[in-house]
């Protein structure tokens, strides 16, 4: 990361932050399907998807702060177009990953998808990324749209069909990361991811889903963190 500015990794880590904070919080609290909840709050989370995909929580984590931090970070957007770029980004992301129940679209559009491929003979290895793929594109759409709303980046000096072409780029390459992102968490309970939360988090557990997360996560945080510095020094 040479020569990348501060703020820019600031922004750009915030979200992976942000992700392994609720986890250290959910092992250090116990937090499971025993913890008292409201049962309204019970029944919108527990279910086929949160016991199949559990680490999507944290995915659900980042993508919302992710939109908190580019509408916080130093810029020459508006107040009023950061605000709302956060209140549509928040709402959009919780929106599709929550509603009816936890997974939302995100997880039911990537799992349809999949499943569907797979009964129709596509191999499980190329059903499965189908289906990553589409998860990836709903929440990278909502996630997305709250940041491009929000942060406004400085004018670049360069023709207006340079500037389509790196947003082009910057966009597939963000959404190949955040393909890769959501396909290495769903392989959570493959590569040995206990019961939680059926159970509360071990030891082991949490170290594991903490390497997860960081090997899911830090191409977007590395690619986010890239294309916000070099836009900054390009209009400098």
């Amino acid at each position: 990361m040479r020569g990348v500015s501060t703020s820019a990794i600031l922004v750009a880590a915030a979200p992976l932050a942000a992700a392994l904070a609720a986890l250290i919080a959910a092992f250090i609290t116990g937090f499971d399907q025993s913890t008292h909840v409201p049962a309204e709050v019970g029944t919108r989370f527990y279910g086929f998807f949160l016991d199949h995909y559990p680490l999507f929580a944290f995915a659900i984590v980042y993508a919302l702060v992710r939109v908190v931090a580019v509408a916080i970070a130093p810029g020459p957007s508006a107040t009023l177009r950061r605000a709302v770029g956060a209140l549509v980004g928040l709402g959009l992301v919780l929106a599709l990953s929550l509603h009816p129940t936890f997974g939302g679209l995100v997880l039911r559009g990537g799992f349809m998808t999949g499943g569907m491929a797979f009964l129709n003979q596509v191999p499980m290895t190329a059903a499965y990324g189908l289906g990553a793929a589409v998860a990836a594109s709903a929440l990278g759409s909502a996630m997305g749209l709250g940041v491009v709303i929000a942060g406004q980046p400085a004018r670049e000096r360069s023709s207006r069909m340079r500037r389509f072409g790196r947003s082009l780029g910057s966009l597939f390459f963000r959404f190949l990361a955040l393909w890769y992102a959501l396909a290495v968490l769903g392989f959570a309970r493959t590569i040995g991811l206990g019961p939680w939360p059926r159970r509360p988090l071990d030891t082991a557990d949490t170290v594991l889903v903490a390497a997860c997360l960081v090997v899911a996560f830090l191409p977007h945080v590395l690619i986010s963190a890239l294309r916000a510095d070099r836009s900054a020094t390009a209009a400098g």
